[in-house]
């Protein structure tokens, strides 16, 4: 697994019109090509009536599935820009289709090439991006009275929740640096003076805005 990687926050889409065509971009998390080709495939459904549902998708941690698809427009015009865009982002995992519904003016190559690219890269930058990075999960079980004054050392510390349950005790679910395990939990054990129970639940990526 990958330390850390980018890929697009959520999936969505965002529409841009140029020259009286409309150009809407759909975006997904896709791990595996079948993912990809469902997506790309349902698109096409939705839009049947549209005249071009271009397509590119980067998947793997080296990027070793990968491909694009003009859907009938000059050939590299549409898809490889727009897998350009998601190479240059450095994102990974991702899936998107361009749908255009042609307005009636020819942009000439150049100019398919910047639609298709801009439709990309304003539609990440509409949804957002983010890094994921991969932590240690620790798992603090404390009791009802002292949980609320933990989250809030956790937040002041910088320390980011993973999850949270209520049962005959409190269990948080913190994100830990492998290299900080240590220190968490000494740091955990002083603050509760021992009042706490600790223990690895495995690995789980988090994820941070970077735009």
């Amino acid at each position: 697994m990958l330390e850390k990687y980018l890929t697009i926050k959520v999936a969505g889409q965002h529409e841009i019109i140029i020259d009286k065509s409309r150009f809407i971009c759909s975006v997904i998390r896709a791990t595996d090509e079948q993912s990809a080709q469902e997506f790309i495939q349902d698109i096409k459904k939705k839009h049947w009536n549209a005249s071009h549902n271009c397509s590119a998708y980067l998947i793997g941690e080296r990027d070793q599935y990968q491909k694009a698809n003009d859907d009938g427009e000059p050939s590299g015009t549409a898809g490889v820009p727009m897998l350009e865009v998601l190479k240059k982002k450095q994102l990974k995992n991702v899936a998107v289709v361009v749908t255009r519904y042609f307005g009636g003016v020819k942009l000439g190559a150049g100019g398919l090439v910047r639609a298709y690219g801009n439709a990309v890269s304003e539609t990440c930058k509409t949804l957002g991006v983010v890094e994921r990075s991969l932590a240690i999960i620790i798992s603090c079980t404390l009791d009802y009275a002292s949980h609320a004054k933990f989250e809030n050392a956790l937040e002041k510390k910088g320390y980011q929740m993973a999850g949270i349950s209520f049962t005959d005790k409190i269990v948080i679910d913190v994100y830990v640096d492998s290299g900080d395990v240590a220190p968490f939990q000494k740091w955990a054990t002083d603050f509760t003076n021992g009042q706490i129970k600790m223990h690895e639940t495995g690995q789980k990526y988090r994820e941070k805005d970077v735009n």
